[in-house]
């Protein structure tokens, strides 16, 4: 028997197919092969059409079951991450009526300051848990105030992985978990926030059917089984937004454990087992995956979306023709701590909700054109996300997180010995690296939904730690020196 994950990113579309007996992964495959576009009409903002998302997960599907001679039959689950916030908007006929508001579009910002104020800041924050800010509602009530011929056709709106799960099934519905990330879900009523739809003047209609996180959520459809391969009838058991999923893929689910991600956006997670929240909405509280209406599970989310971005801009534009990401981490590690003197700032790509929401910009710092070259910059352009990364757990750490331990899957960034070892540096954690990633802990997760395990133990007893990275004592002096010449410079 085997489980089937999809992790639907900014950049491409992961397959995954896993063994439920042993947990292994027989294959899995991401499609496009170079970073999918995000349609950019203004500064600020960023959009992908969704049928892009579903072309691109029929290939990298296609892949996985080539790869895998694995039949339809065996197949008996799927689950499905998906990047937070965006916004899909569809008709009655299920059409998708405008591309994706996707999350690092920063366009609705003025109007989730507005509701902010206008419903109240402590009021928002002790039952939202967060400002409105730049999530999903805010997005929605930006195309109802500037494309009312749009609003006028819009049926339901979902989050990416919503509609990934109708275009399965042909079902319409959602989670908890991505309600509170769109900024509908009221965690003292335990029900839609009537605050910020009435505010926006949003109708509840147009929020689908809540369904289960874990659960037999919806099937297969005969027409998709038909054009995917798959047995109509198959469950979808499983689905989150990516940042709670990338926990769950790390089995961190109880309070005081850390997960991390260093993609297109970089991430901090940690678990509470209490409402909680940042006075000044820096970080962000949701619900995580094991939140029920009985049970207090959130995750505190740290979002960083000038990351990985930062890395592949570098790359494009640096004169690296040829060279790999591989090959940047090594030229950067040539550098030392600190790159003689140079600092970047790496907010780049759009609204910093760490800094208030302010569009800061990418900037670079302290370069002698005498003694820097392309090593220099790529170490501080590592050590500048990781920076940011410590800025915001510093205000976690406020808000009572206790961060000894930070788990990651060995991928993207945390491939790089500059960016892991200056993360525990600066941040006085170890770092388990771990093998996995979103599309392998969505087809776990289904199997949970599904039943076949039992726990979440159970369903991740096979991670194995790929690396684990200790604080170097010896350089905790160079990097507090780097990293306060950095921070003065926000």
């Amino acid at each position: 028997m085997y489980l089937l994950g999809y992790d639907i990113g900014s950049s491409s579309v992961k397959a995954c197919l896993a063994e439920v007996e042993s947990g292994r992964i027989v294959a899995s495959d991401f499609y496009p092969k170079v970073e999918m576009q995000i349609i950019a009409k203004k500064p600020g903002w960023a959009e992908q059409h969704p049928e892009i998302w579903w072309e691109n997960l029929k290939l990298a599907h296609a892949s996985v079951m080539q790869k895998s001679n694995v039949t339809a039959d065996e197949i008996k689950a799927i689950g499905i991450s998906w990047q937070m916030h965006g916004l899909v908007c569809i008709d009655k006929d299920k059409k998708v009526l405008r591309p994706a508001i996707i999350w690092c579009d920063s366009r609705a910002v003025p109007y989730g300051e507005k509701a902010f104020k206008a419903i109240g800041e402590e009021k928002c924050l002790s039952h939202l848990l967060n400002s409105p800010g730049n999530f999903t509602a805010a997005k929605l009530a930006w195309v109802k105030e500037n494309e009312p011929n749009i609003h006028a056709k819009i049926d339901k709106i979902m989050l990416p992985g919503d509609y990934i799960a109708m275009k399965l099934s042909g079902d319409v519905s959602v989670t908890i978990e991505g309600l509170s990330e769109g900024i509908f879900w009221d965690f003292k009523t335990k029900s839609l926030s009537m605050d910020v739809l009435d505010y926006f003047g949003i109708s509840k209609d147009i929020i689908p059917e809540i369904t289960p996180i874990f659960g037999i959520q919806s099937r297969v459809s005969a027409s998709t089984a038909a054009e995917l391969g798959l047995k109509e009838g198959t469950v979808i058991a499983y689905r989150a937004g990516d940042q709670p999923n990338n926990a769950l893929s790390l089995n961190v689910f109880n309070p005081g454990e850390i997960a991390s991600t260093a993609g297109t956006s970089g991430v901090v997670y940690g678990v509470l087992d209490k409402p909680d929240y940042d006075q000044k909405s820096r970080v962000n509280t949701f619900a995580h995956v094991n939140y029920t209406q009985n049970l207090e599970r959130l995750g505190v989310l740290l979002c960083i979306n000038g990351t990985g971005i930062l890395n592949s801009w570098l790359k494009r534009n640096l004169a690296l023709e040829g060279l790999s990401y591989s090959d940047m981490n090594e030229l950067a590690s040539q550098a030392p701590i600190g790159a003689e003197g140079i600092s970047i700032v790496p907010f780049g790509n759009g609204a910093e909700r760490v800094l208030e929401n302010r569009e800061a910009g990418c900037s670079v710092h302290g370069v002698n054109f005498n003694t820097h070259d392309k090593r220099h910059l790529l170490r501080a352009a590592q050590e500048g996300i990781v920076f940011s990364f410590q800025y915001g757990m510093e205000i976690m750490k406020l808000m009572g997180m206790n961060i000894h331990l930070i788990r990651a899957g060995y991928a993207n960034m945390f491939l790089s010995s500059v960016f892991t070892q200056t993360l525990a540096n600066v941040s006085g954690a170890m770092i388990e690296l771990l093998n996995t990633d979103g599309a392998a802990g969505a087809a776990k997760a289904a199997g949970i939904g599904a039943g076949y395990y039992k726990s979440n133990d159970e369903a991740f007893a096979t991670l194995t730690k790929q690396k684990v990275v200790e604080p170097e004592l010896s350089c905790n002096a160079q990097t507090e020196e780097a990293y306060l010449r950095w921070k003065s410079l926000i």
